[in-house]
């Protein structure tokens, strides 16, 4: 059966990215065509401007989460990057038997940059393709988009995040060795080897959820709590607060991770665990003396726990 196609990177497969694909079943089911979802292997500024964004999702978490709203073909950007718009319908209508296109309502492809939806109805008329402009998705009357989402984390609004992304934002890592400060303090913390790849939320300290590797059924195993259609869900998690930052009190030069489990007994070291942030809870800050810091993490705790 012919496709009816849309095109994009989507990362984090968010809210706005949801309703598109809402939509693409609707015209599929009114046209008798096969839903399918057409993405890159990177982030197209990768090659572009020389960088990539911070990524959501990476490519694993990206592949699974598009499966659940029809076909998934990654293109390699590379490859069509230097066709216009007309030779890459042109090239999803020949060579991958897209018969309609559903373009995002302010999404542009093609190396001739193209502006106006009218350009590309002009251009599926030419070729035989038939096209259609999706709605928006609005929260609170703006836009629903990465780029947003991304502005929010680095901001440490991380309940806005999960709120615009429809499921708890999570990284996962492995736990390696650390200072061990935390357990000295009563406190004991798995430090969490970072993907440099991946978004970090701001620096401070947040309630979340923690998954052990054992218990994790699928790559999904981070997008707990979420509206996202085909994600199993896992066996309790254990509640826990994260800091993200360079521990200033004792006096760390780089980034880390650190997450303190409630109610956990045992060695994590060389464990994979999926973290969910839940709730920002306050910025990180020296302290004049560990204790200080034990009384604050205690606080911390508490406030988690709520």
């Amino acid at each position: 059966m012919s496709k009816i196609a849309t095109i994009g990177f989507f990362d984090g497969v968010h809210r706005g990215h949801r309703f598109l694909f809402a939509q693409l079943h609707e015209h599929a089911k009114h046209h008798q065509l096969t839903p399918a979802i057409y993405t890159f292997d990177r982030h197209p500024k990768e090659l572009l401007a020389g960088q990539a964004p911070a990524m959501l999702t990476t490519h694993d978490e990206r592949k699974s989460l598009l499966q659940n709203y029809g076909e998934v073909h990654f293109l390699d950007f590379s490859s069509v990057q230097h066709l216009t718009a007309e030779q890459f319908m042109r090239h999803l209508h020949d060579e991958q038997d897209v018969a309609a296109l559903l373009i995002g309502y302010d999404h542009h492809f093609g190396s001739d940059r193209l502006k106006g939806f009218a350009e590309y109805e002009k251009i599926a008329r030419k070729i035989g393709m038939h096209v259609e402009r999706a709605y928006e998705c609005l929260v609170d009357g703006i836009p629903v988009s990465s780029s947003r989402i991304r502005k929010l984390m680095a901001a440490a609004q991380i309940d806005q995040v999960n709120r615009l992304l429809g499921y708890t934002y999570g990284v996962s890592g492995v736990v390696e060795h650390g200072n061990a400060i935390g357990a000295k303090l009563g406190f004991p913390t798995a430090n969490i080897r970072l993907n440099s790849a991946k978004q970090l939320p701001a620096s401070g300290v947040y309630a979340v959820e923690v998954h052990l590797q054992a218990q994790q059924s699928s790559s999904n195993a981070i997008f707990e709590r979420s509206d996202l259609q085909g994600v199993p869900r896992r066996s309790t998690p254990y509640k826990g607060v994260a800091n993200i930052g360079t521990n200033p009190t004792v006096g760390n030069d780089h980034l880390s991770l650190e997450v303190h489990l409630l109610d956990f007994q045992g060695d994590l070291y060389g464990q994979s665990l999926s973290i969910s942030f839940l709730h920002f809870l306050r910025e990180e800050k020296k302290f004049a003396s560990l204790d200080e810091l034990k009384k604050q993490i205690t606080e911390d705790i508490r406030e988690a726990i709520r």
